[in-house]
């Protein structure tokens, strides 16, 4: 819905299908906060813009410092009274907290941190944040963090901030983690969230929520109910750690004489899955992965009838999904299953043309994905023991980052209020147990906390991790929000998780 087209309808009186099961007196109440998301929309925009144009890559150490400064900056223009730079064993985390003194109190995770971006593979610049038309969609902010999770979080502080002008007292507390390395991992997350300082503030929490982007462009939205969790390593055969093979690049006419460490790289990566590729191959990798219930499973087979398979393989660029299963199949492989992927295999020389040598030494790239009651640290282990037992002791195994999965029951007070929003604006959201992408809620729904956590927020984007990743910020789709649409989803959210028993 265009932004200007939002405000008319909510003057005149559009504010009671934001909240159809309100009163006139508290649709009423609503319409001024509504005029203020439309008055500072152009702020609101220019201080994506301004986020999205500092770049903060993990994985390259490039301006996560000044990214990490800025978002505090951005939470202290939007009210958060207590804002805390965290000092971690690798990129520094925030806690932040706005108090004001209501019955009921929700966590927020932020992550200030993005994927890498080549601009060459980019129409527009992946660090120019440029508004850019898109035949569909309408005005659309393209850059690298646009959707994945810069749009969706500006737009979360732009509801704090219409909340103000308005001179609306927020109707519940706010209690707010942020780490710089999620890209890569998370691996230093749990140090912030289990500082005492920290676990205090989060443990009267309802829960925890994620400001996302979620509706699709037929309007639609999936609401997940977890995330599997993930390792994320390396591993690498040289011959200096395997006693055979070359201590540097030789000619390669020597292969008829001496071993080659990216072929025992290779035998070592083949030993982790089944032929096909498709099941893991590690002894005692998958024991304790907890199969589907017969809830979830139903939740499964309700997702299959409402989401379109031909949209799902044009969008992933497939025509069968492996062994050829249906289309309910394999929204339960996507669900259930672990996973060991190959996610980059470098050895030796990659330039145009050939370069006839025998490398010294190999690199794969692999993640795992875990589902619940499975472990990362018990994933590494057994990883290493399989190589150990097959002959491949030698090669090196680099963990880079990784968690747990996360786990949050359907009937969840914050899961039923996310869903009463969205049926507020006509959408039954589709249910499934979990994302089969990751993400650290682990810290939240686990030990010793335990609390509800997901994600929330109308709007739409994509290309998360790819070239051209965008957030739509005037939509000309009548069934997808623009970013002021989303910001009022967030005023919505808020009043409506202090109003859930």
């Amino acid at each position: 819905m265009h932004r200007r087209t939002f405000l008319q309808g909510a003057v005149a009186g559009a504010a009671s299908l934001a909240f159809p099961h309100t009163s006139p007196q508290e649709d009423r109440d609503l319409i001024p906060i509504w005029s203020q998301i439309e008055r500072h929309h152009d702020e609101a925009v220019q201080r994506l813009q301004e986020w999205v144009k500092q770049p903060s890559i993990a994985a390259e150490n490039r301006g996560v410092s000044e990214g990490c400064d800025l978002t505090m900056r951005y939470l202290r223009d939007a009210g958060f009274g207590q804002v805390k730079k965290i000092p971690t064993g690798g990129q520094p985390g925030i806690f932040a907290t706005l108090d004001v003194g209501a019955p009921k109190t929700v966590g927020l995770y932020f992550m200030y941190d993005v994927k890498q971006a080549d601009p060459a593979e980019w129409s527009s610049p992946p660090w120019a944040a440029a508004l850019v038309e898109r035949t569909g969609l309408g005005t659309v902010l393209i850059g690298r963090g646009a959707v994945n999770q810069k749009g969706p979080e500006a737009s979360f502080l732009a509801a704090l901030h219409a909340l103000r002008a308005a001179g609306r007292k927020l109707p519940i507390n706010l209690v707010l983690v942020a780490e710089g390395e999620e890209e890569i991992g998370s691996p230093h997350f749990a140090e912030i969230v289990r500082r005492e300082e920290v676990l205090a503030a989060l443990r009267p929490c309802v829960g925890v929520f994620m400001p996302s982007a979620e509706q699709d462009l037929d309007g639609m939205v999936t609401m997940t109910l977890g995330a599997k969790g993930v390792v994320e390593l390396e591993m690498i055969a040289s011959g200096e750690r395997w006693g055979r093979g070359p201590r540097h690049d030789i000619h390669s006419s020597n292969k008829a004489r001496v071993d080659s460490p990216a072929w025992h790289l290779v035998e070592a990566l083949a030993s982790l899955v089944s032929p096909d590729g498709n099941q893991p191959s590690i002894e005692s990798f998958a024991d304790k992965a907890r199969p589907l219930s017969s809830t979830e499973r139903s939740m499964i087979a309700t997702a299959a009838q409402r989401l379109d398979e031909s949209v799902a393989k044009k969008q992933l660029g497939v025509e069968r999904w492996v062994n050829d299963a249906g289309w309910q199949e394999a929204l339960e492989l996507l669900m259930s299953r672990p996973t060991v992927n190959i996610e980059g295999l470098v050895a030796g020389y990659t330039g145009p043309g050939g370069k006839t040598i025998l490398p010294h030494r190999a690199v794969a790239k692999i993640d795992m994905r875990l589902v619940p009651d499975m472990q990362a640290s018990e994933a590494l282990a057994l990883l290493r023991a399989h190589l150990a037992k097959r002959g491949f002791k030698d090669i090196e195994v680099n963990m880079t980052g990784g968690y747990d999965p996360n786990s949050t029951p359907a009937d969840a007070a914050l899961i039923r209020t996310q869903t009463t929003v969205y049926q507020r604006h006509g959408i039954e959201p589709i249910v499934l147990p979990r994302s089969a992408g990751s993400w650290p809620g682990y810290v939240f729904t686990g030990d010793p906390l335990h609390l509800a956590a997901g994600h929330f927020g109308l709007g739409h984007g994509s290309g998360a991790h790819a070239p051209d990743e965008y957030y739509v910020i005037e939509s000309k789709n009548e069934k997808v929000q623009g970013i002021d649409g989303a910001v009022r989803s967030f005023v919505e959210y808020l009043y409506q998780v202090a109003a859930t028993g």
